[in-house]
């Protein structure tokens, strides 16, 4: 799936309680609109907004490891979109790590943006997210081609 053009990734992160038993979803798009690489990941016990980060982080471990230089995040979580952005200010000790390894993961790219979309529009990877959270995947990261997609 690896290609110069800029990769549109969907992440989310959620958790049953806060904290409670969490999990992330992410939904790569292939070149012709259509979902061509799925990810998911059971976290155990955590928050929704370290899952929300978490999401990121392997979202972004996964474009490197596919060899995008240019990837379009796009989350449901305004708190993640605007603290990247830095609109909000990180209070929290452990998201402040977090975010600073994100904004750190963020920079090897070319190109690396983060857009903040309504939750109607996130639904792939929230689906994927909430599967690893009620089916609690193994501790490894679950990835999936989408069959049937140029990239």
């Amino acid at each position: 799936m690896s290609s110069p053009e800029p990769v549109i990734v969907h992440i989310d992160g959620a958790s049953r309680g806060n904290p409670g038993p969490s999990g992330v979803g992410a939904v790569f798009t292939g070149a012709n609109g259509s979902p061509a690489l799925e990810l998911s990941k059971y976290l155990g016990e955590t928050t929704n907004n370290v899952a929300e980060y978490l999401a990121l982080l392997y979202a972004l471990q996964e474009a490197q490891a596919r060899g995008f230089t240019s990837v379009h995040v796009r989350t449901d979580s305004e708190l993640l979109a605007k603290q990247l952005h830095g609109e909000y200010r990180v209070r929290d000790a452990t998201l402040r790590l977090l975010h600073d390894f994100a904004r750190q993961v963020m920079r090897a790219f070319a190109r690396c943006t983060i857009e903040h979309v309504p939750r109607e529009q996130n639904t792939a990877a929230d689906r994927l997210a909430t599967a690893a959270v009620e089916g609690r995947f193994t501790a490894a990261v679950t990835t999936r081609e989408v069959g049937g997609t140029e990239g």
